[in-house]
């Protein structure tokens, strides 16, 4: 039997993901053109490699109170268990029981947004989806009643091409990290030509009891605990492994959404016994 060397399969997709981020950093010159590019070049990947059970979109999340996220470069999440995807002129709101992660797309992660650093920037839209108030419900699952489970974290992180400035050190940019708490904390982000990173926090164990108070009692309780980086010639194979095992076995499948919270909204209630 023949065999293939997948370390030169990893190697010709970096090679082409690096490639496309970069001709559209270099030769598109309008901010707002290149945000786009930038931003559907990475969906287009991620679309690409994860498996179908997840949607990736450019969204606004929404709960069942009306309150919304920033808008948000890229949105992870269910179309299976969610009933509902609002979509108007080709845009997206997504309920926030829905979400499985959000990044926010950068050129340069050593930039600037609005006065603010684009670690901090990431951080304060991830913070306006994980303060969404989420619900979660009983299911049926292979015909037996199983009692609505707690929420699932929300995985946050950033997507940039490139890291100006001093690439010797990681220092400055572990700073800007260490730097968002809380609801803002990154854990995963990838630099196309530098290496991508996640982040151990402590505790790290999954949230044990239901309840949208418990999830946020874990988030401040969340300390940073130390921040690992991948080769540069393995960034985008590290990232997207990462992820899948964050989707796939920290998170697994997100809580089920009680629909009568969101039906109320219009002074309906749902009959749930047939």
């Amino acid at each position: 039997m023949s065999k293939i060397n997948i370390a030169d399969l990893f190697a010709g997709l970096q090679k082409q993901m690096v490639a496309q981020l970069n001709t559209n950093r270099e030769f598109i010159e309008h901010p707002g053109s290149k945000g786009d590019a930038l931003e559907n070049a990475w969906i287009e990947w991620l679309r690409k490699y994860l498996p179908n059970r997840y949607c990736i979109d450019k969204a606004i999340v929404i709960d069942h109170t009306g309150e919304t996220s920033h808008q948000m470069d890229i949105v992870i999440y269910d179309n299976w268990y969610t009933p509902f995807i609002f979509s108007q002129n080709g845009f997206h709101y997504i309920p926030a029981e829905g979400v499985y992660a959000v990044f926010e797309v950068k050129p340069d992660i050593s930039g600037y947004s609005d006065a603010k650093t684009n670690i901090e920037y990431a951080g304060e839209k991830i913070e306006s989806v994980r303060v969404l108030k989420r619900t979660s419900t009983g299911m049926i699952n292979s015909g037996k009643p199983v009692l609505a489970r707690p929420l699932t974290k929300i995985v946050g992180g950033v997507l940039t091409s490139t890291k100006s400035g001093d690439r010797t050190n990681n220092d400055t940019l572990i700073k800007h990290i260490q730097s968002q708490k809380n609801l803002r904390s990154l854990d995963i982000g990838c630099i196309a030509d530098y290496g991508s990173f996640f982040v151990n926090y402590s505790p790290d164990e999954e949230i044990k009891e239901t309840g949208q108070e418990r999830f946020l009692e874990f988030y401040s309780k969340r300390d940073f605990k130390e921040m690992r980086f991948s080769k540069s010639e393995n960034s985008l194979v590290t990232f997207f492994m990462q992820l899948t095992r964050y989707l796939q076995q920290a998170i697994g499948t997100i809580p089920a959404i009680d629909l009568n919270k969101y039906s109320e909204s219009v002074g309906f209630t749902i009959d749930d016994k047939i």
